[in-house]
């Protein structure tokens, strides 16, 4: 099998196979002496020794260095080319059995960059299947294959992605932990900021927003704006305006929410991630909506159209759902509940046992379309399952607001205890 012997035991094997002696091998460059050095183990050639003795054997410079022919690398390297381009198509299971396929192969530990790459894409690939925890072992593991000195910007992917994971899971403590401490390390070595350190930062900002840290939400923000203008690449301004967008709104500033969403997407022609645009049109559709509730309509249009691009490209099931809760508030608007609560209880399958705030944000809608339809005792309950997984995530801003709906729909049903513990449990959540 490959990677089973040793350097100095595959040139020993394709010399016998040649019926050299260690002297002919040797003549006329070398001695026979540091040939015998080198089969058994005691003497690590040189690069440019390596490439003679791969000339004298008639073999590849690689196959000496791994075992493995180049015929069966340039298999794997296809195998990977096919994987990324069904990830980028939408197959996201066809991309994580051909990743991990190549991942299992016996010689990729050898070629060097063929191992992380293979893990880099079955974690995505695990991600956008909607295998979080999965997802995360195998983005653990790509880190600890690269560096932050040696491969700053894949080091930011990768952690943007763990950030991304936690996140999704509900764990917004370890999200955050997670990624300032990868930012640091980026910016400890002292050079200058990349898309990719920007696109890091702007994802510890969402687990921010998602935790309800307002303040800091948009000190961060305001701080990533100043980095991304000054790179000036579409990629980070676009990544910038996006999460500002998301602390504008948590701010209550849902004009200023939709200005710095419009400026991100005007971005849109100059990008071609086609998961982040897919991701950045539902976000620009919601900001639509909320802002300007009176243009439910064609939020729901521009909704539509997201959700179409993210079944089409690597979007996972978590931005799907997100964004098919986008139009279940947007039907409320336009005075649907039905259809609403079918988008949410779409969006809760998707999500699965995922403990993110995108599960409580679908039995919030779900309650709420609930609620129109005069389902009052299917909406408490609803609601009393979205801020338990709120609680159990330290969502604290959220799980206030969702108290409060949930006091007005025990009120509004008669139940006065139980609306008075529901207004203390939302005061608690707010320090109060």
């Amino acid at each position: 099998m490959p990677g089973q012997e040793s350097l100095g035991e595959r040139i020993r094997t394709l010399r016998l196979r040649k019926n050299l002696s260690q002297a002919q091998l040797a003549w006329p460059e070398l001695s026979d002496s540091y040939v015998s050095l080198i089969e058994s183990g005691k003497r690590t050639p040189a690069p440019s020794m390596i490439a003679l003795l791969a000339r004298k054997l008639d073999c590849s410079e690689s196959y000496l260095l791994t075992g493995v022919s180049e015929e069966a690398i340039a298999g794997l390297r296809e195998t990977l080319r096919y994987a990324h381009i069904a990830l980028e198509n939408g197959a996201a299971d066809e991309a994580r059995i051909r990743f991990a396929e190549v991942s299992a192969h016996p010689a990729v530990t050898d070629i060097p960059g063929l191992e992380h790459e293979a893990c880099w894409g079955h974690a995505l690939a695990l991600e956008a299947t909607g295998s979080l925890k999965e997802a995360l072992g195998e983005l653990e593991r790509a880190a600890r294959m690269i560096s932050p000195t040696t491969e700053p910007d894949q080091w930011a992917k990768v952690h943007t992605a763990l950030i991304r994971c936690h996140r999704e899971l509900g764990d917004l403590t370890t999200s955050i932990q997670v990624g300032e401490e990868a930012l640091d390390q980026l910016t400890a070595m002292g050079g200058q900021w990349t898309d990719a350190m920007v696109m890091l930062g702007s994802t510890i900002l969402g687990a921010y927003i998602h935790r309800g840290d307002l303040a800091y939400a948009r000190q961060f923000a305001d701080m990533l704006t100043v980095r991304a203008e000054a790179i000036g690449t579409p990629k980070a301004r676009m990544a910038a305006y996006w999460n500002a967008a998301w602390a504008a709104e948590l701010s209550g500033d849902a004009p200023g929410a939709l200005k710095l969403a419009e400026r991100a997407i005007a971005l849109l022609g100059e990008e071609d991630d086609a998961r982040n645009l897919s991701r950045l049109r539902g976000a620009y559709g919601h900001f639509l909506l909320c802002a300007r509730p009176d243009r439910a309509a064609e939020a729901l249009e521009v909704l539509r159209h997201a959700q179409r691009e993210m079944e089409s490209t690597a979007t996972s099931t978590v931005d799907l759902a997100s964004c098919l809760l986008h139009q279940a508030r947007a039907e409320i608007v336009l005075g649907n509940p039905v259809e609403a609560a079918s988008l949410a209880r779409r969006a809760a399958d998707l999500l699965g046992d995922t403990a993110g705030q995108d599960i409580a944000e679908a039995y919030t809608v779900l309650s709420e379309a609930q609620a129109r339809l005069g389902q009052r005792e299917e909406a408490v309950a609803a609601l009393f399952q979205a801020v338990d997984y709120l609680e159990k995530m330290e969502a604290h801003r959220p799980a206030a607001r969702a108290w409060f709906d949930l006091a007005e729909l025990l009120g509004a049903a008669g139940q006065a205890d139980g609306q008075k513990a529901a207004f203390q449990r939302a005061l608690a959540c707010m320090g109060l």
